[in-house]
């Protein structure tokens, strides 16, 4: 999608219904995954559930968690991201507040990584699984299924910093095809791209402190990387939506950006960004409780 633009009025697709636990309400949703069939994958975070909408139906269901907050194995405190397996239907989860990622699957629960501040987690191509470890300001890796290990570190690791080899509070974590890693580094408002085997980041994204100008980033959270090398970064603290191209000083506003609010041109808090196989763009509105598509203009 090079050159793509959205509708900056986005439809509501999930929540929308007030701050609740009812099944039609979201209690600030953080990240979200869009499947083949545009069904709805949401983290709940202060539901401490993972609930799916169905594409186009009333029809929903609370997948993981929903047993209220707690450290029992079927209970989530503070979710913050997850990986849904759409062949085993399957769900890893970044359990954040319990400091583990754990899988669930058919409502059977196994803890994959313990004592880990996990922020974020993906998978590459090579079934390698990525969390990234906000208190250690890190990144590692592990081979899918062999967790008995440390893991290896692929970002960070260097002490809390703005250097270009650390990271302050690394959220949300994107890997390419080339296995590098894009970390939104938050509390530098940046986003670092590791590439494989690197011992420092290079900033592709912000770093040029906290603000609202075009070259800078606000407490930024969900990081996306197209197949262009785009970089689609959830500004959270700007209530927008940004587009970085590497090696660009500065990046384009794509929605949001019109000030905090619950309008349908307007964002607050956005965390999560997912996109769906025909390039809409989906953002959790986590303030706003809600999940916003913004339709792609053709």
């Amino acid at each position: 999608p090079k050159w793509n633009k959205w509708k900056q009025d986005a439809i509501t697709v999930a929540g929308g219904n007030g701050k609740g636990q009812q099944l039609n309400q979201l209690n600030r949703p953080a990240e979200i995954f869009i499947d083949q069939k545009k069904n709805i994958f949401i983290v709940d975070q202060d539901n401490h559930r993972i609930v799916e909408w169905k594409y186009n139906a009333t029809e929903r269901q609370i997948i993981a968690g929903g047993n209220s907050q707690g450290i029992r194995m079927d209970q989530l405190n503070c979710p913050t991201d997850m990986i849904v397996d759409q062949q085993t239907h399957s769900i890893i989860i970044a359990d954040w507040k319990n400091r583990r990622v754990i899988q669930w699957l058919n409502q059977k629960q196994q803890i994959l990584i313990e004592n880990i501040a996990c922020y974020s987690l993906t998978m590459d191509k090579n079934d390698f699984l990525y969390v990234s470890d906000e208190k250690k300001n890190e990144v590692r890796r592990w081979k899918m299924g062999e967790y008995n290990n440390d893991g290896i570190i692929v970002a960070g690791g260097n002490g809390k910093g703005d250097q270009i080899d650390q990271l302050s509070f690394p959220g949300f974590i994107f890997v390419d095809e080339d296995q590098s890693v894009y970390i939104s580094d938050r509390d530098n408002h940046r986003v670092m791209k590791w590439r494989k085997d690197a011992r420092e980041g290079i900033v592709v994204a912000g770093g040029n402190g906290q603000g609202a100008n075009l070259n800078q980033l606000f407490f930024l959270e969900g990081v996306i990387v197209d197949d262009l090398g785009q970089i689609y970064v959830a500004d959270l603290g700007n209530h927008r939506v940004m587009r970085w191209c590497e090696g660009k000083k500065e990046g384009e506003i794509v929605v949001g950006g019109n000030g905090e609010g619950n309008q349908s041109n307007q964002l607050n808090s956005p965390t999560g960004l997912s996109f769906d196989d025909e390039g809409n763009l989906y953002v959790a509105d986590y303030r706003n409780h809600r999940i916003q598509k913004f339709e792609i203009t053709l």
